[in-house]
């Protein structure tokens, strides 16, 4: 059977389900309102293969905070405000909490990953096993190896601040390296770091409705590879030996040092000796989770500090008040500590809006419903996909007002208080919010603190002296970076450089 015979009966198969559902559909209130779906297609033209979150917020602005669509006969819903977030996530998250297959991550084998897999008993043992070692509690016992990788950071900047994309790499990965398998990053060129970038780069890729034929259309994934239009079947499988790499590599590396009696404090180990002591064999398990940790905790990380430095480039005036903050409480001769934290409440608010400018997953992971549902008179049915468009909520001006703007001062209330609002939207929602969230904020925080005290951060200049305009532009996929930029990153004074320097010695 050739390709177009393929598309044929695919197309087919839609048709009858279709006139299926036709026949046998129930009358029900009407679906939320949203563009006008096509006869037989809906809305599959309509669905945006790049940047979706912006086509996504003018619908929200054009249709309201629901918005829905149909895609061959696939029900898809658009939260765009954290009211409804909230209302169905949060408050309905028993109908709420499921994932919608995208037949595109099983054939990349990223169906290991609890954050993208179904509810279930599988879900519940790598959540279980998440709780035992990322809760706000036990989160706190990573903070000296994260502050160390921190000011290792420093030391990079300081050697060569026009690196200091791939050093944001190395620190996000290092901190859960560290703590995950007692991993010790190189400082450039790290096998593990690189593995984990193509392998999350290439889900990044593939993910959206839209994006990836076989994703609406679920039948074609079983056209062989040498077909034309099978160019995804290729990429898959050279997706799955890089995340079969991911998977394995580093936790080959704690049981080696285990057997060499050299690793017991590492997530990892710890795991390991506790399913031994159960007599149990949960190696697949725990080499699962412990890869989602850290492919998917260090690409967030990079994504939010880039969007950090950006921040600061551009802001000159914001970076100064931070860091007149931080020279009154902490003072010039020593490093911020997680101590600080709270009597560093600019800081703080600084902190939160790098994560709201620009949201690191703009429309997070998408939900799935698990059973028929009435939301404001509108009508959800059962395994309908229900994105949330976190980029459109960062961008509601009656929460934020003038929401392009960089302004860590709109989380002060108007007698100067740091206010309430310290939800991270990127994290999700309900039972999906993200398990690492707390490791995550330390990390995050720790390496803004440390350069803001330590580093002035400018446009970099070109040979005659002008400062060469930075474009705020991000990628697309699942997580969005910022793309390549120049900037200047100089020490702040020779104390601070002298700080750095003796932070060098006392980790070495």
């Amino acid at each position: 059977m050739d390709y177009n015979s393929l598309a044929v009966f695919a197309l087919v198969i839609v048709l009858l389900k279709f006139f299926h559902k036709l026949l046998g559909a129930k009358q029900h209130p009407p679906f939320p309102p949203g563009p006008p779906p096509r006869l037989l297609v809906g809305n599959f033209r309509d669905l945006p293969t790049k940047l979706p979150w912006l086509t996504y917020t003018e619908w929200g602005l054009q249709y309201g905070n629901l918005v829905h669509a149909n895609a061959l006969g696939q029900h898809i819903f658009i939260v765009n405000s954290v009211k409804t977030a909230n209302e169905l996530f949060e408050k309905r998250s028993h109908i709420y909490s499921d994932r919608p297959v995208i037949p595109m991550i099983e054939l990349m084998e990223w169906d290991f990953n609890v954050g993208l897999m179904p509810l279930g008993d599988r879900w519940r043992q790598h959540r279980r096993m998440f709780q035992q070692h990322f809760r706000r509690d036990l989160s706190r016992n990573y903070r000296p190896v994260q502050m160390k990788k921190a000011h290792q950071l420093l030391q990079g900047l300081l050697e060569s601040p026009q690196d200091f994309r791939e050093l944001l790499k190395t620190v996000a990965a290092a901190s859960i390296m560290a703590t995950v398998y007692g991993y010790d990053v190189k400082p450039s060129n790290d096998r593990f770091v690189a593995l984990s970038e193509n392998a999350v780069q290439k889900l990044s890729e593939s993910f959206f409705p839209g994006a990836v034929a076989v994703n609406t259309f679920p039948i074609l994934r079983y056209l062989p590879s040498w077909m034309p239009g099978a160019g995804f079947q290729r990429f898959a499988a050279e997706c799955r030996q890089i995340t079969q790499e991911m998977r394995q590599a580093p936790f080959d590396f704690v049981k080696q040092n285990i057997r060499d009696g050299v690793d017991s404090k590492s997530v990892v180990a710890k795991l390991l000796g506790a399913s031994q002591a159960r007599g149990r064999s949960d190696d697949e398990v725990i080499q699962e989770m412990a890869a989602t940790a850290y492919a998917a905790g260090a690409d967030t990380t990079v994504s939010i500090l880039g969007s950090f430095f950006l921040a600061m480039a551009v802001h000159p005036d914001v970076q100064k008040k931070a860091q007149i903050e931080i020279d009154t409480i902490v003072g010039p001769h020593r490093l911020p500590e997680f101590e600080d934290r709270p009597s560093l409440p600019f800081v703080e608010a600084l902190f939160r809006e790098v994560f709201r400018w620009r949201p690191v997953l703009p429309l997070g992971v998408a939900h799935a419903t698990t059973a028929d549902d009435i939301y404001n008179g509108y009508f959800i049915p059962k395994g309908a996909t229900v994105i949330a468009n976190i980029w459109a909520m960062t961008r509601d001006e009656s929460i934020y007002s003038e929401p392009d703007r960089f302004s860590p001062d709109r989380f002060f209330t108007a007698d100067g208080m740091l206010n309430s609002d310290d939800t991270v939207l990127s994290f999700g929602f309900g039972r999906r919010i993200c398990v690492g969230r707390h490791n995550a904020d330390a990390i995050v925080w720790a390496a803004i603190v440390s350069v803001l005290s330590t580093f002035n951060i400018a446009p970099a200049k070109d040979a005659n002296g002008n400062e060469i305009e930075i474009d705020a532009n991000y990628s697309d996929g699942l997580v969005s970076h910022a793309q390549a930029f120049a900037c200047s990153i100089t020490p702040r004074s020779n104390t601070a450089k002298n700080l750095v320097q003796a932070t060098e010695v006392s980790d070495m």
